[in-house]
């Protein structure tokens, strides 16, 4: 049995118990993926996020407590916090590989800036049981990786209320639910069908798909964003062609080690 260290940080806040909590566990080689899938089940949050440097990049791979997935933001942020400040990395940009190809991270003076990939949602025809699943219905819906419902206006998407008794049979990653915000450019809600996390409390992949309908809606690209979970965070943002750039900050909360 080997020790390993583990830390736990607030992503998209400024204070604790505010924004997303995520696992951040560093390693010298990957553990198996059974062992991290495990891992992020015994953590029981959102996301588990692991990470291998080699040379000035950083391979960094996420599970939720089902399964891993190919990008996540609120535990890159997180990593990237740890990174800097607890690591003692200093340069001012962190290169991730993943997945879903090159992420970065720019340190601007505490704020967290991360570099994705965009995702532009289009128009589709959605199933019926995420239909049924909707406590009052959308003005569209689009999809992506994720569906993506726009409401009216940030009353509605704070009222709205999922039946996971019909959502549990759709087939997605995850469902956003967004609109005009009534003190920021927008706001959304996440939510994960088929998964112990339910709503998840700040989604930085979601902004993914986000930010350029929003970009391309407000005319506008650089834009101020809220997540309305009961946590709360929020999110800076900026559409750059085919890619977004992701802004927050975090609070580490714990820290310690596991042994597997």
């Amino acid at each position: 049995m080997a020790s390993y260290p583990f830390y736990q940080v607030d992503a998209f806040t400024e204070h604790l118990f505010g924004g997303n909590p995520a696992a951040v566990c560093p390693l010298k080689e990957w553990l198996p993926t059974e062992i991290m899938q495990l891992l992020a089940m015994e953590n029981n949050l959102s996301e588990t996020a692991f990470f291998v440097q080699q040379g000035d990049t950083f391979h960094i791979r996420w599970f939720t407590p089902e399964l891993e997935i190919d990008l996540a933001g609120h535990p890159t942020l997180a990593t990237a916090y740890v990174i800097f400040h607890e690591l003692g990395y200093d340069k001012n940009i962190i290169h991730f590989e993943c997945k879903s190809g090159a992420l970065y991270v720019t340190n601007n003076n505490g704020l967290l800036e991360m570099n994705f990939p965009s995702r532009m949602p289009e128009t589709c025809h959605p199933p019926t049981a995420l239909l049924e699943g909707l406590s009052h219905q959308p003005q569209h819906i689009y999809k992506s990786r994720d569906y993506m419902l726009v409401y009216k206006d940030e009353a509605e998407v704070r009222k709205f209320v999922p039946d996971f008794e019909w959502l549990n049979k759709v087939e997605t990653l995850g469902i956003i639910i967004t609109a005009p915000g009534n003190d920021c450019d927008f706001v959304s809600r996440f939510f994960v069908p088929n998964s112990v996390i339910g709503e998840d409390p700040v989604t930085g992949s979601a902004h993914a798909t986000l930010i350029p309908y929003w970009s391309k809606v407000l005319d506008k690209t650089t834009m101020i964003a809220r997540q309305v979970s009961r946590r709360g965070g929020l999110l800076f943002c900026e559409a750059q062609d085919n890619r977004v750039t992701i802004a927050g900050k975090a609070v580490l909360y714990m820290k310690g080690e596991y042994f597997v």
